[in-house]
């Protein structure tokens, strides 16, 4: 794991810096010329994101977020990752799989025509080996501007094929969801969770009605999310994804989640690249695949 003062050899002057943050986490800050970002380097994951441009986050943090070691922080985009929700053999395993729990290494800083760029990469050890006995190196590159860019990559260096599943599971701000349309989705075949997985296909604009947990299947289409109190559209472009998961927990059940609660549910819904159940990903020995996500906004 590295440290606070390994870590100033990648600092940018004015542009990235690092620190300690809540539960001792380590944290990197951007402030490139078209907007300001925020990854914590355990489990790689953006916390924050805010275009110059928007006057609220593009990326929602939970209020009630907890930070410490090897536990889940609510909000920004976390990497789930090697498989995604519950292992499909062990339940005792970590939920989404060790990725968004892991330390990443930062490995390369970059700054060009006003934005930042950082290179993340996340090693195998033996805790790891025990839950993933693969080898399949994992790089999370990322770029901030007046847009955010991500782009995961597995690579596996295994001698057999490896499946595995994934997802860039961002919380995006919203004014209000129940007032928020999602456009992308029409005719799309999903699998709903909140009705053990019932089938069914998308009719129109999806709109968010209490608690909606679903998985879209076999679409690589763009998604926005129009936002009439904000009076902006969340643009969300995806490549090398072939599932689109929507997530809001509804009041009841964000009133049970320590890290949502009850008044805050409304200000948050994900949108998620991802590939997951039947869209699964099968990496034959050598074989390369990168998730590429591109999230912006602009004004109605």
């Amino acid at each position: 794991m590295q440290t606070l003062d390994q870590l100033q050899a990648f600092a940018i002057d004015q542009r990235l810096t690092f620190r300690s943050g809540p539960g001792g986490l380590l944290h990197a800050d951007v402030d490139a010329a078209g907007g300001r970002a925020s990854l914590c380097l355990q489990g790689a994951q953006l916390t924050h994101f805010q275009p110059a441009a928007q006057a609220a986050p593009l990326l929602w943090l939970s209020p009630r977020a907890r930070y410490a070691a090897q536990r889940p922080i609510r909000g920004g985009v976390p990497v789930c990752w090697p498989w995604f929700g519950a292992h499909a053999s062990d339940a005792s395993l970590p939920l989404h799989g060790y990725a968004r729990v892991a330390p990443w290494e930062l490995i390369d800083s970059a700054s060009a025509d006003g934005g930042v760029q950082l290179t993340l990469r996340l090693r195998a050890d033996d805790a790891t080996r025990l839950v993933w006995p693969h080898d399949t190196p994992l790089e999370l590159y990322v770029e901030v501007g007046d847009a955010l860019s991500l782009e995961l990559t597995t690579i596996n260096a295994d001698e057999v094929p490896v499946k595995l599943g994934e997802a860039l599971h961002a919380y995006f701000t919203v004014g209000d969801v129940e007032q928020v349309e999602v456009l992308g989705l029409a005719d799309t075949r999903y699998l709903d969770k909140t009705q053990g997985f019932a089938e069914a296909r998308q009719s129109g604009p999806l709109r968010i009605a209490g608690e909606t947990d679903r998985v879209y299947l076999d679409t690589e289409a763009r998604c926005s999310i129009v936002d009439p109190l904000l009076q902006r559209r969340v643009v969300i472009d995806k490549s090398g994804s072939s599932s689109t998961v929507v997530w809001n927990p509804g009041e009841q059940r964000a009133a049970d989640m320590a890290d949502i609660g009850s008044a805050h549910w409304r200000g948050m819904l994900c949108v998620e690249s991802a590939n997951a159940l039947a869209n699964a990903l099968t990496l034959q020995p050598g074989e390369l695949h990168t998730l590429a996500v591109r999230y912006s906004a602009e004004a109605l």
